[in-house]
């Protein structure tokens, strides 16, 4: 079966910045990839090359089949994109913003209406659909471009870190919204620095950092190459993290990691709630006061501290992430830009 989404040996520079380092992707019909990888990994970069917004320097890339270099019309057509930014029309109402969209793919109005409407309730907005967009919070105006991105029901999704300025709620509501999606056949190549996240949504991840694709599987099979567990102690005192680390280093299958700043230590560790008793029961014996300590599942630090060295980055909201190295001056920087492309493309 041919691949939904393809992209082989895609090259992208920014002056002196090697954003892209010759990405391989592949993605099957029906399925989610998950992009994983910390700010400046090159996620938006690559999703910005497969949805004709940047063009590659050198590889190749196909779309539902579709050669998007040399037929970039056809892939738009085939194609929805939610990008960091929300593209909406902060002047026109939530309903207009969803017809307009609808128009502009050329369906007859009384179905861009109808599509709308249903937008619109499966996104929580009925309620909200006929004030200005102006007025909407950052998570509604979130919300509203994803619905934005759904109108003409694509075959292939692209979204970029679709949760970021979601509340809890609104996020799990997209996460239904998505695997809604793929059970009726739609491809989606999802970027995310959660990996909770792709653990949820993802057939397979493949994580990515300095521009490269540096490892690709499912969820449990990167858990797995980091340890199944952690023992994090946060210890009260500063000055006894030296003591506290000593003290489990004899539990731990690694490296312990120590965190100065958060007085926190992690360490790799197998044997469940019995070693945390164990280790539980050192620490007492020396002395060190804990503010914290459990045992916990791998997180996206845990991948990133295996894979790459470094933790991963959090973002704080909407639009607080940006690829610093990914993008030129003026695409990193001015988000109206990002917007007017998105608003063009579609």
């Amino acid at each position: 079966m041919e691949a939904a989404i393809r992209a082989e040996g895609l090259v992208k520079t920014f002056g002196d910045v090697r954003a892209l380092d010759g990405v391989d992707l592949e993605v099957p019909p029906g399925t989610v990839l998950g992009l994983l990888g910390p700010n400046g990994a090159g996620k938006t970069t690559t999703v910005r090359c497969l949805t004709t917004l940047l063009r590659p320097d050198s590889g190749t890339a196909h779309v539902a089949g579709e050669d998007v270099l040399r037929h970039p019309d056809r892939v738009r057509r085939l194609m929805g994109l939610s990008g960091q930014f929300a593209a909406v029309d902060e002047y026109l109402t939530g309903r207009e913003n969803l017809v307009m969209v609808g128009r502009l793919y050329q369906m007859p109005r009384r179905a861009a209406r109808a599509r709308a409407d249903e937008l619109l309730e499966w996104f929580n907005l009925a309620d909200a659909g006929d004030r200005i967009t102006k007025n909407y919070s950052g998570g509604m105006r979130r919300r509203l471009d994803l619905a934005a991105a759904l109108v003409v029901r694509p075959p292939v999704m692209f979204m970029d870190e679709p949760t970021t300025g979601l509340d809890p709620r609104n996020r799990l509501a997209l996460w239904d919204v998505i695997k809604s999606l793929v059970e009726e056949g739609t491809t989606l190549l999802l970027t995310t620095q959660y990996l909770e996240e792709a653990d949820h949504l993802a057939d397979d991840i493949a994580v990515v950092d300095h521009g490269r694709v540096i490892a690709r599987g499912t969820a449990d099979k990167l858990k797995a190459q980091v340890g199944g567990e952690r023992v994090e102690v946060v210890v009260r005192d500063p000055a006894r993290l030296d003591d506290a680390r000593a003290a489990l280093v004899r539990h731990a299958q690694g490296e312990p990691v120590v965190n100065e700043r958060m007085r926190r230590i992690t360490v790799p560790v197998s044997g469940g709630a019995g070693l945390l008793a164990e280790a539980i029961r050192d620490l007492d014996a020396i002395g060190a006061e804990l503010d914290d300590i459990g045992l916990r599942r791998p997180t996206l630090d845990d991948v990133f501290l295996s894979l790459t060295g470094h933790a991963a980055e959090q973002g704080n909201g909407e639009g607080a992430t940006t690829e610093g190295g990914d993008e030129d001056a003026d695409a990193a920087k001015d988000k109206k830009k990002d917007r007017k492309d998105r608003v063009s493309q579609r």
